[in-house]
């Protein structure tokens, strides 16, 4: 069977791609195309990866963990006798590879598909029954704090649970509507009895959980096979990653933005679609959707809202996407509290998100330039270059006479290698900005060679948790350079680079009807700071950090699955500048913070967000339910009152500007609420105090 792989598979992959299934039928071969894919995605990966691992009992032991994580992620279909069953295979995995078996991927499939079906009427039982709403009793929501049912019985009165929360989310809804009308002495508003309100809630949850069903037959075995390929690809690290060739071609429409949507990314973990990044200059940036807000439902404009809550990621995201100019209404929690946001989709243009500038004012002139990303010229189509793109607005800046700049590097996911480096270079000098090794352990590091510099008066680097690889590569060269402040909260900890491999590469000619087999991304190398450390894991810690609403809470790189760990290599040789006193700096952002309400409110807040997070039990008593909502819209209203107007504190768009874009007042208006919005923000305003106060 090897003699025979080897006739329509390449030799280039390290390990032996076995996976023939085969009989002789009419003279022909008949592939087991899926095991074809999953040899190809285990060659390409260990013959590539920055660390490849050894096929053994600890590597099945790892997928199998990840798999049963993500194939039943809120526990709600599995038995306990279920996972017993798979757990017979938890050492199996490897063998099975070799052997060019699967078995255990197999009877996963099989286990899972009956255990849906059998709970297809559950939901039907269960509303058709009286539902008791003084009962205390509660609904645990962290799918990580829950363990698998040992019994029918035991799933079913979880499953009761569940659907009594989603109720009592939609009666609380439709009560509070109904009591501020009251409070308003609105008469628009139809006022109903409780009987109405229930009845109404149970029509919405039968239907959304009927869809949830649907969507769950439509799943294909290919995707089925690829979330197992993906939980063996996972155990290298969170970003190696099996694309099939739709998966592929959705990855490149969200990378280059040449798709209409509402400009939102989005990631799920345990069943829930989160926004893990604004995308600037899109719908999603010009409403109130924030970075972290779980998306709990979609709408089609006035339609009926679908409940996501556990839907499959494509599915739910294919719910959020569609025609230009035609509006959807997204439910959202945060901080405890649901919230509708209407968003109107358009063309996603990633040229709206190049770097920008606006002049700040607080006692001196301040130039202010926001970079979402680090982009470069990558397919040859475009002319711009983040580097360059932020001289050019340093250039500009400096026309207004400014005293010194901050580079915004929140959210930034980052990008280019190379645009970092040459970013980097606008404020030294020459010298080495940053260290990369390879898998063979070969180190190459990465200098500014141009001795010109852009900027060498104040400077400064906002950071938050959502900063992540490229934005780490600058912040950590010129904390480490003390070329500036870091000024924020630590970042996001991603020390690695990827690049795609495309798996049809690795089959002959003469075999092109197994095609298209897909890509898998796959991490080749390891970014190092001039000073030795790995951003890897820790990131970057300002210099100065400020309070987050999400302090207590851990996230970042460290809380995906099988991160790469933290290490360090020889310091590179490099000047420190002399010119900044820290120590000052700190002390008199320490006094102003003990003086300033909005971040005493933000510390306020990041406590309550870390309470609601250690408390994800809910009450399903009415009473008790609706007093914890009502705590929680108190508090998300007390908290909306952090984006306020902050005295002597201004921010423009510089006059050129304004008048390159005069003729497009939609744009023109875009930007100057943009202005306004930067105006309210506490992290920058901090950033121009702490400035002002080096000599």
């Amino acid at each position: 069977m090897q003699q025979l792989c080897k006739l329509f598979l390449k030799k280039s992959l390290i390990i032996p791609l076995l996976a023939i299934v085969f009989s002789f039928t009419i003279g022909k071969f008949f592939f087991d195309k899926n095991i074809v894919i999953f040899e190809l995605i285990l060659g390409r990966i260990n013959e590539s990866h920055y660390s490849p691992l050894k096929i053994d009992d600890t590597f099945s032991e790892k997928v199998y963990d990840l798999y049963l994580k993500r194939i039943d992620a809120g526990k709600k279909f599995f038995l306990q006798e279920d996972v017993n069953e798979l757990s017979k295979y938890r050492r199996d995995i490897d063998d099975e590879i070799m052997a060019q078996r699967l078995t255990f991927y197999n009877k996963s499939v099989d286990l899972i598909n009956k255990r849906i079906k059998e709970k297809e009427n559950w939901t039907k039982e269960i509303l058709s029954e009286k539902i008791d709403y003084t009962k205390n009793e509660s609904y645990e929501t962290d799918n990580e704090k829950s363990n698998f049912a040992t019994n029918i019985d035991q799933l079913k009165d979880e499953w009761r649970k569940m659907i009594k929360y989603q109720l009592l989310v939609r009666i609380d809804e439709e009560m509070d509507k109904q009591e501020k009308a009251k409070e308003k002495k609105d008469t628009i508003v139809k006022f109903k009895s409780f009987d109405s309100i229930e009845v109404d809630a149970k029509r919405k949850v039968l239907k959304s959980n009927t869809d949830w069903f649907k969507r769950l037959y439509k799943i294909k075995p290919r995707e089925r096979f690829a979330l197992f390929a993906n939980a063996v690809a996972g155990v290298y690290d969170p970003h190696t990653e099996y694309f099939a060739p739709a998966e592929k071609k959705k990855f490149d429409q969200g990378m280059s933005g040449q798709f209409e949507g509402i400009g939102a990314r989005l990631q799920q973990k345990d069943g829930i679609l989160k926004v893990s990044e604004i995308i600037p200059g899109t719908p999603s940036s010009r409403s109130d959707l924030k970075a972290g807000d779980e998306i709990i439902k979609v709408a089609q404009g006035a339609g009926e809202a679908v409940d996501i809550t556990n839907m499959d990621m494509e599915d739910a995201i294919d719910l959020i996407k569609g025609r230009k100019g035609t509006e959807v209404r997204l439910t959202i929690r945060r901080s405890g509290a649901q919230k509708l946001i209407s968003i109107v989709r358009d063309k996603i243009k990633m040229e709206e998100s190049y770097a920008k500038s606006l002049l700040l004012e607080n006692k001196n002139k301040i130039g202010y330039i926001y970079l979402p990303n680090f982009y470069t010229n990558f397919d040859g189509t475009s002319d711009h270059y983040c580097a360059q793109d932020v001289k050019k607005e340093i250039d500009s800046l400096k026309k207004q006479n400014i005293k010194s700049l901050i580079l915004d590097l929140r959210d930034n996911g980052g990008g280019s290698l190379m645009e970092a480096i040459n970013m980097v270079g606008l404020f030294i000098n020459k010298g080495p900005v940053v260290q990369v090794r390879e898998r063979n352990n070969y180190i190459n590091v990465y200098d500014d060679k141009n001795s010109s510099v852009a900027w060498d008066g104040p400077f400064a680097i906002l950071i938050n948790h959502n900063s992540a690889s490229a934005s780490e590569i600058v912040a950590a060269a010129i904390q480490d350079y003390k070329r500036g402040v870091i000024i924020g909260t630590p970042s996001f900890g991603k020390g690695t680079v990827q690049s795609f491999a495309d798996l049809d590469m690795n089959i002959i000619p003469q075999f092109d009807s197994l095609k298209p087999t897909g890509q898998v991304k796959i991490t080749r190398q390891k970014f190092y700071r001039i000073n030795g450390g790995a951003t890897q894991l820790k990131g970057v810690t300002p210099d100065v950090k400020l309070p987050d609403p999400y302090e207590y809470i851990d996230l970042g790189e460290k809380e995906m699955d099988n991160p790469m760990p933290w290490d360090e290599i020889k310091r590179c040789d490099y000047t420190e500048f002399k010119n900044i006193n820290y120590d000052d700096l700190l002390k008199q952002n320490k006094n102003r913070l003990s003086k300033s309400e909005t971040f005493n409110l933000i510390g306020q807040q990041a406590k309550y967000v870390k309470s609601r997070k250690d408390d994800s039990k809910y009450p399903l008593n009415i009473e008790k339910f609706r007093a914890e909502q009502k705590e929680a819209r108190a508090n998300s209203k007390k908290f909306e009152e952090l984006r306020k107007e902050i005295k002597g504190f201004k921010a423009d768009l510089l006059n050129n500007y304004s008048k390159s874009i005069a003729a497009d007042s939609s744009r023109l208006g875009r930007e100057n609420r943009w202005a306004k919005s930067v105006s309210k923000d506490a992290y920058i305003h901090e950033a121009t105090n702490i400035l002002n106060d080096i000599k």
